[in-house]
This record gives C-alpha cells, sequence and structure tokens, in this order.
C-alpha cells in the first residue's frame, strides 16, 4: 500500500531553492544619479526627506499598496440606490494611501507655494522615488501640478483656488472646493473625433449673464482623473476655442454636470480611473482670453510632458533594480547570473539606459525651476528639451522594461513578480500629452517658429565641448541635420537631438566609464540593435558597481 503524505506536509518535490528573495523592503532613493542630480541642480536641501521617502516607497506596506491598488480597479457608480445622478468612481483603500503620502510629501501642486530654488526639482526627484509603488496614482497628482500656470492666466480664480491646490492635505470626499482643505485638478482636452487635434473639439460654451461665466455642452474622450475636484476645460466658446475651469461641485453645494458614461478599460494604468464625461449645462468659468485655450493650456502639457519623463525614467530604474536583484540571487548553467558575462553586458547596457534618462529628467526639472523664476534662457532651453525628451525617454520605456523583464525569465512574465504591471504602463507615457508624431512635429515646430530654443540647446551641448571627439562629431552633424530638417524626418532628427544632449550631460556630470560607454555604443554606432551589445571594451564592473544598489 502506498503512503500518502499527510496533509500540509511539505512534500519534498515543492522545495523551493534558487530562487531570489523579495525586494522588498529596499532604498527607492539609493541611487547616486538621482542624488547627484538633486544637489547638482539645486535642491539639495531635500535630499533628506528624498531619503526618507525612498525607505517608504521601498517599504513592503507601500509596495502592497501598489499591488492592491491595481488589483481591485475603480469602480464607476452612476446612480445611487434611489436612482439619483451621482458620477462617483470607488477606489480601494491602497489607492488612498498611495494618494495621501503623494499629496503630502508636496508631488501635487505644493512647488508653486514654495519661494525657494529648487523646489521644482525636488517635487520631479520626488517622484522619480515615490513612483517605485504605482503609477497611476501619478496621474492627478501630475494634473494638479501641472494646473497652476494655466490657472494664473485668470488671477481671481487662481486667489481662490491655488492655495488649496499647492496645499498637501488629500480629502477625496466631493464637496464644495472652498470648503476643502486640499484640492486635485483635472483635464480635458481631447475629443474623439479629433484627439490630438483638440482644433477639431465641437464641446460648445456658451456665455451666460454673469460675465466669466458660461454653460459647456459635449463630450469628451478621455479625461483623467474623474475624481479630481476641477478640471481645465477645452471648449469652442464665441471667440473660439477657449480654456475652462469646471468644478464637480457648484459654490452653493449643488453637483455640477458631469456625466461619467464610462471608465476606459485600459492596457495598463490600471489603478487611475480615466474617464468620458458629457457636459450638458454644466458651469464653467472663462481662464484667459476666448479663443486662446490652446494657449493657455499649453502651460499644462508642458508642465506634464515633464512628467511623463519622469515616470518613464521612474520605471526603468525599478525594473533595472528588480532585474539587477534577481540577477544578483539567481544561478543558472554554474554561476550566479551577474557574474555571467553576457547578463552583465545587458544589465550594464541598461544601466546606461536609465542614468541617461534620470539625468536628462533633472536637467529638464532644473530648466523648469529656472524658467518659473525668469530665466529666458532656460525657457528657450524647457521650451525644446522637454519636448525632445519627451519624444524620446518615453519612446525608450517599452523597450527598457521588456529587457528587464527578461532578465527574469518566466519569473519575470507572471503578474506576482509586478513586472508586467510595469511593462503595460510604459506606452502609455509616449501617448499621453501627445504621440511620439505630436512630440516630434512640436520640436520641428519650435526651431522654425522659435530660433532661440535652437541657440539654448547649442548652448547646453557647447558646455561639453571638446571633452569627447564622438560628441563633437553628433553636435556638428545635428547643425547639418537642422539645415535639411522636413517633417517626414522629425522622428530621426528629434531621436539624434535626445542622444547628443543625453551624451553631453553625461560627459559632463557622470563617471568617465559611464559617458565612454554610451558615447561609443550610442553615438559611435559600436552598438547593436538590441540591449546587452556594448562593445568590449566597455567598463562594465564600473558601470555595474554605480547602477545596482550594494555594488554587483
Amino acid at each position: 500500500m502506498v503512503s500518502l503524505p499527510a496533509p500540509g506536509h511539505a512534500a519534498a518535490t515543492h522545495a523551493v531553492t534558487n530562487q531570489p528573495p523579495p525586494l522588498a523592503p529596499y532604498d527607492a532613493s539609493d541611487d547616486p544619479v538621482l542624488l547627484e542630480g538633486l544637489r547638482r541642480e539645486g535642491a539639495d536641501w531635500a535630499e533628506e526627506g528624498l531619503r526618507r521617502l525612498g525607505l517608504r516607497a521601498g517599504s513592503a506596506e507601500a509596495q502592497e499598496w501598489a499591488d492592491q491598488a491595481n488589483r481591485h480597479e475603480p469602480v464607476l457608480r452612476t446612480h445611487d440606490r434611489y436612482g439619483n445622478r451621482v458620477d462617483e468612481v470607488d477606489f480601494h483603500p491602497s489607492w488612498h494611501h498611495l494618494m495621501r503620502t503623494a499629496v503630502a510629501e508636496g508631488l501635487a501642486g505644493t512647488p508653486w507655494a514654495e519661494d525657494r530654488t529648487g523646489a521644482h526639482v525636488a517635487r520631479t526627484a520626488g517622484g522619480l522615488v515615490w513612483g517605485h509603488t504605482d503609477a497611476g496614482h501619478g496621474c492627478p497628482t501630475s494634473m494638479t501640478y501641472a494646473a497652476i500656470p494655466a490657472l494664473r492666466r485668470e488671477p481671481e480664480l487662481a486667489k481662490v483656488y491655488e492655495p488649496l491646490l499647492t496645499g498637501r492635505e488629500y480629502e477625496p470626499e466631493l464637496r464644495v472646493p472652498t470648503e476643502k482643505r486640499g484640492l486635485l485638478a483635472g483635464m480635458g482636452m481631447t475629443e474623439k473625433q479629433g484627439g490630438s487635434d483638440v482644433r477639431t473639439n465641437t464641446t460648445t460654451a456658451t456665455p451666460t449673464a454673469e460675465p466669466g461665466v458660461y454653460t459647456l455642452r459635449g463630450h469628451k474622450w478621455f479625461t483623467s482623473a474623474p475624481i479630481c475636484d476641477v478640471f481645465l476645460v477645452l471648449a469652442q466658446a464665441p471667440g473660439g476655442l477657449s480654456c475652462f475651469l469646471v468644478p464637480r461641485v457648484l459654490p452653493d453645494g449643488s453637483r455640477n454636470t458631469f456625466r461619467i458614461q464610462r471608465l476606459k478599460d485600459k492596457l495598463g494604468n490600471r489603478s487611475n480611473a480615466s474617464s468620458e464625461p458629457e457636459f450638458d449645462g454644466t458651469v464653467a468659468w472663462l481662464v484667459g482670453p476666448e479663443g486662446q485655450g490652446v494657449k493657455t493650456i499649453i502651460e499644462m502639457v508642458n508642465c506634464t510632458r515633464l512628467d511623463c519623463v519622469m515616470m518613464s525614467a521612474t520605471l526603468m530604474r525599478r525594473t533595472l533594480v528588480e532585474a539587477g536583484h534577481h540577477a544578483r540571487h539567481r544561478s543558472a548553467f554554474g554561476a550566479r547570473l551577474i557574474d555571467q558575462p553576457l547578463m552583465r553586458n545587458v544589465l550594464a547596457d541598461l544601466a546606461l539606459e536609465s542614468e541617461a534618462a534620470t539625468t536628462l529628467t533633472l536637467r529638464l526639472a532644473g530648466a523648469a525651476d529656472r524658467a518659473v523664476r525668469g530665466d529666458t534662457g532656460e525657457q528657450a532651453f524647457r521650451r525644446i528639451a522637454t519636448a525632445v525628451g519627451k519624444y524620446w525617454v518615453t519612446k525608450r520605456g517599452p523597450a527598457f522594461t521588456a529587457e528587464a523583464l527578461e532578465c527574469l525569465g518566466g519569473n519575470g512574465y507572471v503578474e506576482d513578480s509586478g513586472m508586467p504591471r510595469h511593462y503595460r504602463e510604459a506606452p502609455l507615457l509616449s501617448i499621453w500629452e501627445g504621440s511620439g508624431n505630436v512630440n516630434a512635429l512640436d520640436v520641428l515646430r519650435a526651431l522654425r517658429r522659435e530660433p532661440d530654443t535652437a541657440q539654448a540647446l547649442f548652448g547646453e551641448l557647447a558646455l561639453a565641448q571638446g571633452a569627447d571627439a564622438r560628441l563633437d562629431t553628433a553636435v556638428t552633424r545635428l547643425k547639418d541635420l537642422l539645415v535639411t530638417a522636413s517633417e517626414a524626418g522629425a522622428r530621426r532628427l528629434v531621436e539624434y537631438m535626445a542622444l547628443t544632449l543625453q551624451a553631453s550631460l553625461l560627459v559632463r556630470h557622470a563617471p568617465p566609464a559611464v559617458a565612454d560607454a554610451f558615447c561609443a555604443s550610442r553615438l559611435g554606432g559600436d552598438w547593436g540593435h538590441a540591449f546587452g551589445t556594448l562593445p568590449d571594451a566597455a567598463d562594465l564592473d564600473a558601470i555595474l558597481g554605480r547602477a545596482l544598489p550594494g555594488g554587483d
């Protein structure tokens, strides 16, 4: 008679070996690239708080919040039990934990209320760290941050709402905005017939008897996030496409007409609710002059584009840390993965891409910070470099996360690893705030209409002149490419601009091993078509020793 193991017995076939321990807890701020950039861009005063936030982001608790917020997705409630229209969205408690932390840490509108150098850099660095949890809740915090400069086009509205949008209190309940201690802002630009071509919008704005107050009628196609308190919305007024402030709750306490028709069933970003709202007699306040809606709301777009770059860089860093952790603890063919030459090449190549993305992100944040303070040169640099970075860094994200996932093999392909969630998130950042073509053409438009942007870019590149012959050659070639720039070749041009800009930053600020490998591969052509094809001369040990927490 066969003897069966007792219930609960640990069968020998189920012994677990050669599997890495959980990554959490870890320090999400343990990155010299991040900390060096923070200091270099004028926010060294924020380092202690950033390190504290890094420990919290990498804690088992915060990582569990991220997992739960994505497994238990938001649910739309259009009506209450009695049949009254309510248009509310219910979230898992973990979403609120993430949001409360992000707002309290100043990752929403807070920098606009802080009169100290580096406030916007500190916020971006905080996003690079707290983004190790969940990307979805970064949407409402990003839009809240971005709404301030647009809202300032209407000082009387800014006087009322800005103190609440820049606070550190998270109050998710829908109430009269002025009765709350903190607000969130969303954005409603696109419509189904036009997408990025917002000038084709058909939502109408009809003036009322009260100056500056209109009623809206129409349907928006992709509005995030419907749980916000106020929204900046584009609509056709008598004077042309204009920008409006739409509160969910009106000053008298009644609900504004904001019918959420459905939530989007998205590829990724599942913790966040994106919606299709319908306006019908919806009360709105004009922001900026009639007919200047795009000019007004573009201030918001410039800020959210920076956050797209930041979140792509965050995903790169997060998945690189995961891949390095796995390789350090997993063995195959008689050796740890981290000790095998080809895996080292893959990880080092990913590390170069991650460092270039993070360094550029912080440089863009520094430009934004100085631009706000009136530096015209930085304003011009920010104008073109943010669009360049938005195009390139977000384009690199999907390929990067796919390679990092592959470092885990089949373990990375299962949901429990978290890597599929990061992989699904990566393409979104290239789509939001203008897809690749929109950003590439925006760069071309800036070069043609605003000559000071090209001057600012080449002024930045000149700071590294003479430090690397490959970079000098690339800058000369870039000048030639600008002469023959065409719409059909816009992507090729912007890609080369991005690589040249990243190389110049690394030559100036990164260790020689990093800068040399980047210039050799990305500019010198000594590279393949996939990650893990760095030249034999690359100093993999130095690159990995810098990139992976605790050494390799």
